[in-house]
């Protein structure tokens, strides 16, 4: 997608046959109708501006283990906006499957997560929950 200057069709100066005229400039004027992102005005750039990323429309997205069990053993696919428990549970049976994931690199990223595990100490117990220190499970005082 081409951004072109405000008023780039009015004047030749900035428009047709001048490829080193036709460089963007924001909009800036106070009564500016493309500034103001007005209802059939021209686009202007701005972050997160641009068409739906080629690679998902190549592979399959990810979202959820059903969509895990309907894959083929080779296929590549995306992995979708999941949070980081997912994101480990997917990486590690998408490894298991030999299935290559696109936009993340399961090794290192399970590798980072093991390492940040190690880092912060919890106790869990044997259902993977944090163990509650209740009166039983802490050190008795010595009383005099």
């Amino acid at each position: 997608m081409a951004f072109l200057r405000r008023v780039a069709h009015r004047h030749s100066k900035l428009g047709k046959n001048r490829k080193k005229k036709q460089i963007w400039r924001k909009p800036t004027g106070r009564d500016n109708k493309m500034r103001e992102q007005r209802n059939g005005r021209p686009a202007i750039v701005k972050i997160g501006y641009k068409r739906k990323s080629e690679e998902r429309n190549n592979f399959k997205v990810i979202m959820n283990l059903r969509d895990i069990q309907r894959l083929k053993k080779g296929e590549r696919v995306v992995l979708g906006s999941v949070g980081k428990k997912k994101k480990i549970e997917f990486a590690k049976k998408l490894e298991e499957m030999k299935i290559e994931i696109v936009n993340l690199n399961p090794n290192k990223f399970l590798k980072h997560v093991k390492a940040q595990g190690s880092k912060t100490k919890k106790r869990l117990d044997s259902s993977g929950q944090k163990q509650k220190l209740t009166e039983k499970s802490k050190p008795e005082e010595k009383k005099k």
